[in-house]
């Protein structure tokens, strides 16, 4: 895209109509997501952990936009149980979704265990996102130019998958782990971009990073040393505000030029900042025999066998 074209999110296509499930919504990358749908006109499904905060952000977002239709609800991604209850609340309630953006996600913890026991942020990162597209996928499949966006990372391309140690027992590092689960992102959304292509389903699934955007992620989680140098440090110096961080994944959701399998990030230097462009998938996230054996140890894993709708 040229400086003439870059895209903002005054170019929005209007919404009005269309159901949008976003992760994560109620600070971040997903809270401006949310709120720049809902400006367009649609009608955006929290998924939050915390459905108090959950409340309060509807109750925020529809005094900045009288009539907006919002709906909150609890989903807890480091937890399989919560996952399922909350895909079948929403399946009871909604017979086609148009959009699910998987942006949700923890950064650089202690090493902690999820409820089903696999490594947290593998688990919240990956897992769960990977459950709750394959059990929404149906009503996906019945939307309008529907669409699967998942949030990876530029430290994708930083991480590796270890199938003999995904929970970290033979050596946990906080940081290393956070690119394994984005770089797991990265390997789930171009794996389902081939599987959907193959059964000429009309959902399509898009990669999307933010670059370097200054949210609470990298000061609710990580633990002391990456807090302070990504957050305190890093973030003031370098990071772009969360608006501009989810020009990429608003991009990848709305731009009716988007297609599927595209990684989408900033045109700045080292895309860290700037304006949606299309970006490079790492050629190790895009290695088919990986998004193979992933798929079959997320599938189970989670218990989730997808069924990959076709026309």
């Amino acid at each position: 895209m040229t400086k003439q074209q870059r895209w903002t999110a005054a170019r929005i296509p209007d919404q009005t109509g269309r159901v949008h499930v976003v992760t994560g919504a109620t600070s971040g990358l997903g809270l401006a997501t949310t709120r720049a749908l809902v400006r367009a006109g649609a009608h955006v499904v929290l998924a939050v952990r915390d459905p108090e905060k959950g409340r309060r952000t509807v109750a925020q977002l529809t005094a900045e936009q009288p009539g907006a239709r919002l709906e909150a609800r609890r989903l807890d991604l480091a937890d399989l149980d919560s996952v399922q209850a909350f895909a079948d609340g929403l399946r009871a309630d909604h017979a086609r979704l148009d959009v699910l953006v998987n942006n949700a996600g923890v950064m650089a913890p202690p090493r902690t265990l999820s409820a089903q026991g696999h490594e947290l942020q593998f688990a919240a990162n990956h897992l769960g996102h990977f459950a709750l597209t394959g059990l929404l996928l149906d009503r996906l499949n019945a939307g309008r130019d529907p669409r699967v966006v998942t949030v990876s990372s530029i430290n994708h391309r930083q991480g590796v998958l270890r199938f003999d140690d995904l929970g970290g027992e033979r050596g946990y590092r906080p940081m290393a782990f956070y690119n394994r689960s984005k770089f797991a992102n990265a390997v789930f959304g171009r794996e389902l971009h081939r599987r959907l292509t193959a059964a000429g389903s009309p959902v399509r699934s898009l990669l999307a990073h933010p670059g370097y955007a200054r949210t609470n992620l990298q000061f609710d989680g990580p633990v002391r040393l990456y807090r302070v140098l990504f957050g305190h440090l890093g973030g003031p110096l370098f990071a772009q505000p969360a608006d501009r961080g989810a020009l990429p994944q608003l991009y990848a959701a709305t731009a009716p030029e988007a297609r599927g399998g595209e990684f989408i990030g900033p045109d700045g230097p080292g895309e860290l900042r700037g304006s949606p462009t299309r970006v490079r998938l790492s050629d190790a996230a895009a290695d088919e025999e990986t998004g193979r054996r992933l798929w079959e140890v997320s599938e189970r894993l989670t218990g989730v066998k997808y069924e990959v709708p076709g026309p």
